[in-house]
């Protein structure tokens, strides 16, 4: 009895482990075909020069090109909230002004605030509550021209910082 269960068992797992191979190929198949057409896509098709004819398209009226309408730039990068000031001179916030950090935590943009001081800014601390976000002011004016040029030269002062980089305008809504 032992031995006709045992050669049962046998025979299952025989046919078991013949079966999950067949499956394994097919995967392989389809990778390798798979790997066929890409390798295909990439090599350039190439004609015989003989099979080659001549187009002749008939001309058409040359369109004359607009010239391009400057955009600006300014109106791209500007972002209208409300802001209180936190830290720094509660009387120096403008309606414009360069943001080169925001932060959820308040210790965050503090120490940034401190390095551009040590840099000889005279940054601000803001805080937006309807994001719940700190931001750090570098430098704040009543126009935008003025405060687009700020937020170029700084940007240029700092090419190896990427989160300075990403400075931005704020038109502060009172």
């Amino acid at each position: 009895m032992k031995k006709s269960i045992l050669l049962g068992m046998g025979v299952c797992l025989a046919v078991a482990f013949s079966s999950c191979k067949s499956s394994e190929s097919a995967y392989k198949k389809i990778y390798e075909k798979a790997k066929q057409n890409e390798l295909a896509e990439q090599q350039p098709q190439e004609t015989p020069a003989e099979n080659m004819t001549p187009v002749v398209q008939p001309a058409s009226p040359v369109a004359v090109q607009q010239p391009v309408q400057k955009v600006d730039t300014v109106v791209a990068d500007v972002r209208e909230e409300r802001v209180t000031v936190v830290s720094g001179h509660e009387n120096g916030l403008k309606d414009y002004s360069v943001v080169c950090g925001s932060f959820l935590a308040k210790a965050n943009a503090e120490g940034v605030k401190a390095t551009l001081e040590n840099d000889g800014y005279t940054p601000l601390v803001v805080y937006n509550v309807e994001k719940n976000t700190y931001r750090v002011i570098v430098s704040t004016f009543d126009d935008k021209a003025s405060a687009a040029e700020a937020r170029d030269a700084f940007k240029a002062r700092y090419p190896g910082n990427k989160d300075f980089q990403k400075s931005w305008l704020l038109y502060r809504i009172q």
